[in-house]
């Protein structure tokens, strides 16, 4: 089985290159991130064309998340225990989604920028991770042989080599030793990071900002992470960066990422 992750910035927008990277790819389960649309806007029909089951989670124009599944969705949250809320008044965004697809539980996450140091927005980051993690070490106590993937945008770098140079990121957000030790307290948990076993390469990115010919320049951030369980981690056999898919026209700023998983 395959399953992909991918911040498209805007389904809307990008929906036919969604749709011709699961023809081309054989992907079984794509998680889509920064959906940006309401539910009962998401474009679900080019997808259920291709024979795909579609899971949305969306309020607005910000945020959002879909699973879209050839291999059946089930019990599918729009948000995992504890997750925190943002806002005035407090609201509990669109920013994780899980689906039990072809026996494997896969949460889709968009995990809050953190804007600056010091912003609300940092400490809501950091709690946010805090709680996932909390969730993730319980699934993980209640089901030792649990077959679970938190797939998405962490927004984390967490090493100096996931930014193209650690220098110009002094002071900012995404590299900080507090979002680093968030990252970090999945493994203390019990999980593992298959994107980095199976693509350790340094400076591997899956991430490009528009700006100043980042691409071309591979000026890149590797933030889109895939963290299993023991037992999934036992069954994916290789990750992939689909680094191509930040070409031609209107591409997004993030690439897919593929887990190949052994039956």
């Amino acid at each position: 089985m395959r399953v992909a992750s991918w911040n498209i910035n805007s389904v809307r927008a990008r929906c036919e290159r969604a749709v011709a990277f699961l023809e081309r790819s054989g992907v079984d389960v794509l998680a889509l991130q920064e959906t940006k649309v309401k539910d009962e806007a998401f474009p679900r029909e080019p997808f259920e064309a291709l024979g795909y089951e579609v899971a949305t989670h969306g309020y607005s124009q910000w945020n959002g998340l879909a699973i879209v599944s050839r291999v059946g969705i089930a019990d599918v949250e729009t948000s995992f225990p504890g997750q925190p809320a943002w806002g005035d008044p407090p609201v509990v965004e669109a920013r994780a989604l899980g689906a039990t697809c072809g026996g494997v539980r896969v949460w889709s996450l968009y995990v809050p920028n953190g804007r600056e140091i010091g912003d609300p927005h940092y400490t809501y980051k950091l709690e946010w991770l805090a709680a996932l993690r909390d969730a993730a070490q319980k699934w993980l106590v209640d089901d030792p042989a649990a077959q679970t993937a938190l797939v998405g945008d962490w927004n984390i770098a967490p090493l100096d080599t996931d930014v193209w140079d650690i220098e110009r990121f002094a002071g900012r957000t995404h590299v900080t030793p507090a979002e680093r030790d968030a990252f970090r307290a999945f493994a203390e948990a019990g999980w593992t990071e298959v994107t980095r076993t199976h693509v350790p390469a340094e400076h591997t990115y899956t991430y490009w900002d528009y700006q100043q010919l980042r691409f071309p320049r591979n000026e890149g951030m590797r933030i889109d992470h895939a963290i299993t369980t023991p037992a999934l981690a036992a069954r994916v056999t290789d990750v992939t960066f689909v680094r191509d898919e930040r070409k031609g026209r209107q591409p997004s700023d993030h690439v897919p990422v593929v887990l190949e998983i052994a039956d």
